[in-house]
């Protein structure tokens, strides 16, 4: 944009303040900056309070049973196993490794092939020796697999060793057996190793006895391969290195290896590195990152979470030249921990460890880091072993917050009761008999369509990733266009209180009631999704445990949907449309004033890290930064099938009186749509800015999806706090009760009624209230579960995946049976089973992106239920119907 200048008055009387230029750009920062400046009591003012709430997070040391060797060992070979039978059993085991004997100045260095394992019974751990290696090693790689600890290279004495294999466990038998694995290309030790599915990666080591032979690339072997080979993958384009640590974790797009530290020879210099690097497997290319706070060598590090690296141990290397000067009066190895976040690139310190035992690898034993024996100073070894937790640092719940969510929750409550005395009929419960406004019921498809998937999976998907997906909610106007010419005239015309109706007239009852049943199995699963989701966010900002939110959600989701029927859905919807964006906007415009920086400087470092983001040019539709036709395509389908099948909005277009203000209603969901899309997306963002500002604010223990909700909790005032989780509760039951209501209707309208003879005294709404009920159980019991299941990294990536294994091929029917008039019943049996084993299989056996998966549906119905009508004969009088009803 140009800069805009106005003329001033140049002659000699003209006061200074009559000349005035501006721009644009100085404008806005001007803004902001009296923007600040006014807020700038609130904001530290809500500091005070909200500081209260959260202290520096430290990790938590407790001792296990020290490991069966006296003086423990360094460079062991270190990992876990778990049962294929049972789950919750697993092994650790530590093999190998080499220590000095007392007196540890006046004796050699010793190897070592002992095998030791550590399992649990009860409450109580134990250790048992269980065999001997081949051959005494150690300072080798390892990583930890199902089917064993897998131990590559090493060195002892005399030589550096090339052998790779595996310790396997058996449970049933308590014995360890050793098996070969490809050999390395040449020999290599003092490297480190991680696994990504089922490929190894192997980076630094040295290839012989001296530090001047460290290596600077990166070895790679393939499980999943019949014959597995090593391959040498790019060098990183930093110095070479051993002692270094290597780590798979997820950058908020996909799994990557980070090489960090160790230390290398320059000349007749040791250099001790402090550096960072990222590969990305997929793209097979190098990036450097944030360095270490100071240099980290033989360290132990881990994966934690969703996007965390913990660094539990490592030398700085500052005692290094005079180890035979101090010999028994060195201090011991720096007690530092460090963690990193690999989405916000920022390190942060955990505190001081209990000892620092370098040379070791920790892992994942019994839910929590375990990190046994290794080296504490020079020659001198630990048989300890601890286990490493991290706490969380959340904030807490002012009375103050509980009072506003209660009153708000008693509200719904209320409202609920209120209109279950004006609901005398079926046609109140489904349909409010066409007495709501216009804008209230296009509130309600506005609510009910972003629910707390936007509230918190957005921000997150945002803070976590970039704009791509924003792309799809900007197609939502486009769509209704479509909704408002073709399915809306099309819906009223035909009197329809399910959406499945028309798929009876069309084709045959029995399609009717297959496209009920996948629409109320998509609903069940998307009440379960919501509710987890929002249950783990208000995990972080309230004292209730995830399964205790899912409770409370659906309990009281059932309270006044089963009472009100759908007049109270949308009135709730609509109180919620304004606390929802109400405390949206709030906590948008807090976040920006944390930074502590312009708007200027804060859009540079959010466009500098990718995170603004809006286009991917590739053609992959396999990558998980989603190219930019698969978001137009995707997006399409999901609202094709969302505006045309999805009985949940479908049922609003028959509330209002007339059609014209129905098509009021599609317009008012569809206006919000954009700066709603704005306005979460910014918040991702503005959470990003925060925590690259503030990383000593980020908890380490939670999940990527909760990353709203923990600003919610630490940064906003008690009080504030209590208004945006009232807003969370609000996205999250208007989703879930309006799933209740249309599956209730679609159940009783499509798949009970047409079956009863005589309904004249049977006592439908009863019975609607009593299935609300079950389905808000079932909902509930469905949402317990997701929350109980760690290995979700996304709920939001799971939505979009439900939608598609459901809606497709709803879509797709009715897509088939509107646009193409030869379509016939056989066809969209043909059509709908085809689209059915088609998303199965594209969702089991092919890694292709979820958000295609409602256009693939909608395509596989349509073409082949199309050809399938071709195939046999042509009903009478579909032709005219087909053309009639458009």
């Amino acid at each position: 944009m140009g800069e805009r200048t106005l003329e001033c008055d140049s002659s000699p009387d003209a006061r200074p303040s009559s000349c005035i230029s501006l721009s644009l750009p100085s404008v806005m920062n001007k803004l902001w900056i009296n923007l600040r400046f006014l807020a700038l009591s609130i904001f530290f003012s809500g500091t005070l309070c909200s500081s209260s709430k959260a202290q520096e997070q430290q990790l938590e040391w407790k001792p296990l049973p020290d490991l069966p060797s006296r003086l423990g060992v360094a460079g062991p070979f270190v990992g876990v196993q778990n049962s294929k039978q049972k789950a919750s059993e697993e092994v650790l085991l530590v093999a190998g490794g080499a220590n000095f004997p007392e007196p540890v100045w006046e004796n050699g260095k010793a190897w070592h092939d002992d095998i030791f394992a550590m399992t649990k019974e009860g409450d109580s751990y134990q250790w048992q020796s269980v065999g001997k290696l081949s051959q005494p090693v150690g300072y080798g790689a390892n990583v930890s697999t199902r089917e064993g600890v897998v131990c590559i290279g090493g060195n002892d004495a005399e030589r550096i060793f090339s052998d790779c294999f595996r310790l396997s466990w058996n449970f049933e038998s308590q014995k360890i057996a050793q098996s070969a694995l490809p050999s390395l290309p040449h020999p290599l030790a003092y490297g480190q190793a991680c696994i990504i599915g089922n490929t190894i990666y192997v980076a630094g080591g040295q290839t012989g006895a001296t530090l001047d032979t460290a290596v600077n690339y990166m070895l790679a072997l393939d499980l999943s391969q019949s014959e597995p080979k090593w391959q040498q993958l790019e060098a990183w384009p930093g110095p070479p290195r051993a002692f270094n640590m290597t780590i798979a974790q997820n950058n908020g797009f996909r799994d990557c290896v980070y090489v960090i530290g160790g230390r290398y020879q320059d000349g007749d210099e040791v250099q001790f590195l402090n550096d960072c690097w990222e590969y990305d497997p997929q793209k097979d290319t190098w990036r450097e990152r944030a360095s270490l706070p100071d240099a980290v060598t033989a360290g132990t590090g881990i994966k934690f979470g969703q996007s965390n690296i913990l660094v539990l141990s490592g030398d700085d290397g500052k005692l290094f030249h005079r180890t035979d000067e101090l010999k028994d009066d060195h201090p011991g190895f720096p007690r530092r921990t460090f963690a990193y976040n690999a989405i916000t690139d920022r390190w942060i310190s955990m505190g001081e460890s209990p000892q620092n035992q370098v040379t070791t690898s920790a892992v994942i034993f019994d839910g929590e880091v375990t990190l046994p024996t290794g080296e504490i100073r020079p020659r001198v070894r630990t048989p300890k072993t601890w286990q490493i937790s991290v706490p969380s640092n959340r904030g807490s719940f002012g009375s103050l917050d509980y009072f506003v969510v209660v009153m708000y929750l008693a509200s719904l409550v209320l409202i609920g009761v209120y209109f279950a005395r004006r609901t005398k009929d079926t046609d109140d419960y489904f349909r409010a008999s066409g007495s709501i406004p216009w804008w209230a019921a296009g509130c309600s498809i506005f609510a009910t369509m972003l629910s707390s998937l936007t509230f918190t999976g957005v921000p997150s998907k945002a803070f976590a990733q970039d704009w791509v997906y924003a792309v799809g909610n900007f197609m939502i106007p486009v769509v209704a266009f479509v909704a408002v010419a073709v399915a809306l005239p099309f819906y009223r015309k035909i009197d329809a209180t399910s959406a499945y109706e028309y798929l009876e007239k069309r084709f045959h009852r029995s399609v009717r009631v297959f496209g009920s049943i996948c629409f109320s199995i998509f609903h069940l699963f998307r009440m379960a999704i919501v509710m987890s989701l929002t249950g783990l966010a208000l995990a972080v900002a309230t004292p209730m445990t995830p399964m205790q939110s899912v409770i409370l959600m659906g309990g009281l989701s059932i309270v006044y949907c089963t009472l009100g029927g759908i007049s109270a859905v949308i009135w709730t919807d609509t109180l919620q449309t304004f606390v929802l964006l109400g405390g949206a906007i709030l906590a948008l415009v807090w976040m920006l004033l944390g930074t502590g920086d312009s708007i200027g400087t804060s859009f540079g470092i959010a466009a500098e890290s990718g995170k603004l983001n809006i286009l991917n040019g590739h053609w992959n539709p396999f990558d998980v930064q989603l190219a930019f036709w698969v978001v137009i395509l995707g997006a399409i389908g999901q609202n094709t099938s969302s505006y045309t099948a999805d009985q949940a909005v479908v049922q609003r277009y028959m509330t209002t009186k007339t059609k014209s203000l129905a098509a009021k209603a599609i317009w008012t969901n569809a206006i919000l749509a954009i700066p709603a899309t704005l306005l979460f997306f910014g918040i991702g963002t503005a959470l990003f800015l925060f925590y690259r500002a503030h990383p000593e604010r980020m908890d380490v223990s939670i999940a990527t999806d909760q990353i709203f909700p923990l600003f919610i909790s630490r940064e906003l005032p008690i009080g504030i706090s209590g208004l945006i989780v009232a807003a969370v509760f609000a996205a999250a039951q208007s989703t879930v009760s309006t799933s209740m209501n249309s599956v209730a209707t679609t159940l009783i309208t499509d798949c009970i009624r047409p079956f009863v003879k005589d309904d004249s005294q049977f006592g439908w709404l009863k019975l609607a209230q009593v299935l609300t009920v079950l389905l808000g159980i079932s909902g509930t019991l469905i949402a317990v579960l997701f929350v109980l299941n760690p290995d979700i990294k996304s709920f939001f990536d799971v939505f979009i995946g439900v939608i598609g294994l459901f809606m497709g091929v709803l879509g797709g029917l009715f897509v088939l049976g509107i646009l193409f008039p030869r379509a016939n019943s056989c066809g969209a049996w043909v059509g709908a089973l085809s689209g059915t084993g088609t998303m199965l299989c594209v969702w089991s056996f092919t890694s292709i992106q979820g958000y295609l998966y409602t256009f693939i549906g909608i395509v596989t119905c349509v073409l082949v239920g199309y050809i399938g009508s071709l195939a046999t004969r042509k009903p009478s009088g579909i032709e005219e119907f087909c053309l009639n009803s458009r």
